[in-house]
């Protein structure tokens, strides 16, 4: 296999973060050599996790077996994962906010026709529902457990418990059509077409509109670690997966 340098748009405070977190891990584990060194680990993790690159090419470039290569990501996202803030303490920070925008994104996977369970009718794709928190500004606030794709936005949203977490608190929640029926304190726009609503409620769904629109921005963050753009590993890694990357952005933005 050929190797070749590339380049990672990832600040290198991501790198300093997991890295110490990873050498907190060895020297609990009592690790006292490995291939690699905790910076090295780290730089491996980011390039799969950042740039999706599979771990026959990761061990390539860095001179490491694939089996040791999926070993040293395994090992730094389930740390990373343990890091990531819980449904309550993500709503904690969302009580200092005027509101916050609920929205849900898939993320394909690699399956079959057969596997209808991970089938979204809305998006005419395999993929896992993940529910997103974002703030006034449209940063990413938290990221829910993944949930296979054919289960509904607001159904996913209850499961989680983040429509009875915020009602419980008093937060205003904007969320789209798909959480129609969600109650609480969440707004959605009106549902009837356009040429039957009135003037003010058009009105209405417009303002809705712009502000569940700053919610994408925390989608997008999401998935500009292009690893989630599509998913090939187990389904029951994927929580794993956006735990992880969830927990590197609010370090790095922290």
């Amino acid at each position: 296999m050929l190797v070749y340098p590339a380049g990672l748009d990832v600040s290198s405070s991501a790198l300093r973060f997991l890295a110490a977190r990873l050498r907190e891990h060895r020297r609990s584990a009592g690790t006292r050599w490995r291939r690699l060194t905790a910076g090295r680990q780290a730089l491996l993790v980011l390039a799969h996790l950042r740039n999706g690159h599979p771990y026959a090419q990761l061990a390539a470039g860095f001179g490491v077996g694939t089996t040791t290569a999926y070993r040293y990501v395994a090992e730094a996202v389930d740390l990373l994962a343990a890091l990531a803030p819980t449904l309550a303490e993500a709503v904690w920070t969302a009580s200092t906010k005027a509101f916050v925008i609920l929205d849900g994104t898939l993320l394909p996977i690699d399956r079959i026709a057969a596997d209808r369970p991970f089938y979204s009718g809305k998006h005419k794709k395999h993929g896992m529902n993940v529910q997103v928190l974002a703030d006034p500004a449209g940063r990413l606030l938290w990221a829910s457990p993944a949930l296979p794709g054919a289960i509904h936005d607001v159904r996913a949203a209850r499961e989680h418990g983040i429509l009875d977490a915020l009602a419980e608190v008093g937060i205003r929640c904007w969320a789209d059509k798909g959480y129609q029926g969600a109650g609480g304190t969440v707004r959605v726009p009106y549902r009837d077409r356009w040429e039957t609503l009135s003037a003010g409620q058009r009105a209405v769904n417009v303002s809705h509109a712009k502000i569940r629109a700053l919610g994408e921005q925390a989608v997008a963050t999401l998935k500009s670690w292009r690893l989630l753009r599509k998913l090939r590993c187990s389904t029951t890694r994927i929580t794993a997966l956006v735990q992880a990357v969830l927990t590197l952005h609010l370090a790095v933005s922290a």
